[in-house]
């Protein structure tokens, strides 16, 4: 895992630009702690910070193919993990090429050589990289099909500057530091819009897309989109393909030349993950897995069941962990590092915008994968089966399916991503938050693919679970990429395998849901792997602190920014509201919806400080 950036101008040569590059490069050092590289020819700059996972020795980056006289073909600047690069390689052996390395960046290098920009439909993996092909002088940026890694451009008039992060552009000299009305409300509400940057003028690569820049600017392509197609297994046929799917994932994301481990938090999924894994390690004779969990500090006399949260999930990760034999290890948090300055600019610095959704679950997953970090280089995770399977609450209920809105944002789950409330009424008016919410979700519904003679049931599923898997699930893998990258973690996330992903999209509700809970199909898949307390347990979601000491911290920062005339974040809030959210009764638990307000003008003036943000709105 890396990160790379670059920079494209057809109209200068680029060879006197290596500091500016140098910089773009640097700043994705977090990303990639282990190696740094710049390739510079002509009108191409390409830059690459190296986690060296696969071919520790060969894979260095940038990397170039040459002809058999010398001259360079194409550079290639990868950041992520091909699963299938084995079988490529064979494959691209049997038709001349040869290879000096055994990574498998070499192999996505030479796998365009052969297929050009039809490469991306042989590649099962999760990807970010950008190809300059010296023959005909354009750039390839493409990204993988459930955009598990991140891509950034910015078209200029002469070319194109692109990064994993925004950051990466953002220090190149030519970015303004401006944020549109729209950009606004990106950043205010829980839509996260497919292409859509903070930044003016910025884009993110679409998932399953591709764009191509050469001299007439750019031209983008999907190569892979869900799509509805009959599903004609019985029911014990699809238990079966589901598990057979699920070990063949698995297996191939356990191939690393560096430490790895398990992210385990005693649900289903991850729990399914970490399963899979310990049966397949002692199979090949291998150590047993390595598991890590987070939890709080005193959680065990604090800890109160909320309206999602029923029970800890510490006693499942135990089970668990003595059901399959890992070397567990449980990251117990304290409140003081939650609220830890540093720590909290370095989150802010990793994510480029106010991560002011999820809360605490920001800074909590940082502390844990740094922890991680000091024993493993890679982790498997259990993110996105709730959204491929049906495990949130708004799958089953009724105002959510029926809802003209996204169903996360309907009543019973919209104050989870709640956090206006401290805003200014006369900015909330003037953004329309409301009305620009609408436009994109009528966009998302005018893409949900159609199967003739679906019944209205499916028809509702379908259209749910496209929701969630092109839009929800893009904020949970950006604030896992984010966090782990942070720290120079790879976090692998199997249930973002797209052959499982579309076979499970087009498996009708009846069955997902054929035994009346949550992920059905999933826990009928892994049922032999599991414990019974935990095959059992009702979903939870990523644990956050109920520790009344973390939202006095958060109100006593607030009260200082309230104090503060230059704080930029003033001109935005409403002070009476926000002075009253300082001095209200706080009682024995601190729940994480009634912080959101307040994590998100602090998170605003953090960002609006150290961007130096000038705001169009």
């Amino acid at each position: 895992m890396c990160g790379i950036t670059g920079w494209v101008d057809f109209e200068r040569d680029l060879s006197h630009e290596s500091s500016t590059v140098g910089a773009m490069t640097r700043t994705m050092a977090c990303r990639g702690p282990d190696a740094e590289g710049v390739w510079i020819d002509g009108h191409a700059a390409l830059g690459h910070r190296r986690l060296a996972v696969i071919d520790l020795d060969g894979g260095r980056q940038p990397m170039t193919a040459e002809d058999d006289e010398g001259r360079t073909l194409a550079a290639l600047t990868f950041c992520g993990e091909i699963y299938n690069y084995r079988e490529l390689r064979a494959e691209l052996s049997g038709l001349g090429h040869r290879f000096r390395t055994a990574s498998d960046t070499e192999v996505v290098l030479h796998g365009y050589l052969q297929w050009g920009e039809r490469l991306a439909t042989r590649l099962n993996g999760m990807f970010a990289l950008a190809v300059w092909d010296t023959r005909t002088e354009e750039l390839l940026l493409l990204r993988d099909r459930m955009g598990v890694k991140p891509l950034f451009y910015l078209p200029t008039e002469q070319g194109v500057l692109f990064g994993s992060e925004p950051k990466a552009i953002l220090a190149h000299p030519m970015m303004p530091r401006r944020v549109s009305a729209e950009g606004l409300c990106e950043v205010l509400d829980m839509v996260k819009t497919p292409e859509a940057a903070v930044f003016e003028g910025m884009y993110e690569v679409r998932p399953g897309h591709q764009v191509v820049i050469g001299r007439q600017g750019p031209r983008k392509r999907a190569y892979w989109t869900l799509e509805a197609r009959p599903h004609t297994d019985d029911l014990d046929t699809t238990i079966a393909t589901v598990r057979g799917l699920l070990e063949d994932i698995v297996s191939r994301q356990l191939v690393a030349d560096v430490p790895l481990c398990l992210l385990l938090s005693g649900g289903l999924d991850s729990s399914a993950v970490t399963a899979l894994a310990a049966r397949g390690s002692k199979a090949r004779g291998l150590p047993p897995v390595s598991s890590f969990s987070v939890d709080f500090a005193h959680a065990d006399d604090r800890f109160r069941p909320d309206a999602v949260r029923g029970v800890r999930d510490a006693p499942f990760v135990r089970d668990l962990a003595r059901h399959v034999g890992s070397e567990h290890t449980e990251v117990v948090l304290g409140s003081d590092e939650l609220t830890d300055p540093a720590l909290r600019a370095a989150v802010l610095r990793a994510v480029d915008q106010p991560p002011a959704f999820w809360g605490d679950m920001w800074p909590s997953l940082y502390l844990l994968f740094r922890s991680v970090k000091q024993r493993s280089t890679v982790a498997l995770s259990g993110e996105a089966a709730d959204e491929l399977f049906g495990g949130y609450r708004w799958f089953r209920n009724p105002n959510a399916l029926r809802a003209d809105t996204f169903p996360w944002l309907t009543s019973g789950s919209a104050r989870y991503f709640g956090g206006l409330a401290l805003l200014d009424k006369g900015l909330l008016d003037k953004l329309d938050i409301a009305g620009y919410r609408q436009g994109r979700y009528q966009e998302a519904l005018a893409e949900v693919p159609v199967l003739p003679g679906e019944s209205a049931e499916d028809r509702t599923m379908r259209r749910i679970g496209y929701l969630n898997l092109t839009r929800f699930v893009q904020t949970l893998l950006d604030r896992k990429d984010r966090m782990s990258m942070a720290v120079g973690l790879e976090v692998r996330v199997p249930f973002c395998d797209h052959r499982l992903v579309e076979y499970v999209f087009n498996t009708p509700w009846a069955m997902k849901s054929f035994d009346g809970r949550e992920k059905s199909l999933l826990r009928a898949a892994v049922a032999d792997l599991l414990p019974s307390s935990v095959l059992e347990r009702v979903k939870s979601p990523y644990p956050a602190t109920q520790d009344p000491a973390y939202e006095r911290a958060l109100r006593a920062e607030l009260a200082g920014v309230l104090a503060d005339g230059d704080s930029p974040v003033l001109p935005l809030l409403d002070r009476s509201r926000a002075a009253g959210a300082v001095d209200r009764p706080l009682g024995d638990v601190s729940l994480p919806y009634d912080r959101g307000s307040l994590e998100m003008a602090l998170w605003l003036n953090a960002w609006l400080t150290e961007y130096d943000i000038s705001l169009d709105v």
